[in-house]
C-alpha cells in the first residue's frame, strides 16, 4: 500500500518574543568527579530502575538502557538538601524525574 505524504504547513510559526531568553546551563556542580559517582552509587542502588511508585502501589517499569535514568535528590538541592548523601538519592525515568521536579516547584512557589 503506498504512503501518504503529508504537506508541510502553509503557515509558519515565528519567535514574537522581543527579547530571546538565555540557554539554559548546567550547574557546574553536575560535572564533578564526586557528583557523577554519586550518581553512578544512586542508580546502580536501584538496579538501573525506576523507583517512583503510582498511587496504586506499582512501581514503574523503565530501566536502563532502554529509558534514560536520573540520578534525583529527593531533597532537591534548592530545599537544602545534601548534595552527595546516598540517602538523598533516587533513580528515576525522564517523566517521574520530571512529575516530581514539576510538583516540587510549584510547591516551593505555593509557599
Amino acid at each position: 500500500m503506498p504512503r501518504l505524504r503529508s504537506l508541510s504547513p502553509m503557515v509558519r510559526t515565528i519567535d514574537t518574543r522581543t527579547t530571546p531568553l538565555p540557554p539554559k546551563q548546567k550547574d557546574p556542580v553536575y560535572n564533578t568527579p564526586e557528583f557523577r559517582a554519586w550518581r553512578a552509587v544512586v542508580v546502580q542502588r536501584a538496579g538501573g530502575r525506576c523507583e517512583a511508585v503510582d498511587a496504586f502501589g506499582l512501581q514503574c517499569t523503565k530501566a536502563e538502557p532502554e529509558h534514560r535514568m536520573y540520578a534525583d535528590h529527593i531533597r532537591e538541592l534548592r530545599d537544602h538538601g545534601a548534595l552527595l548523601d546516598i540517602n538523598n538519592g533516587q533513580c528515576l525515568c525522564a517523566s517521574h524525574h520530571e512529575l516530581k521536579t514539576y510538583a516540587t516547584r510549584a510547591q516551593r512557589m505555593r509557599s
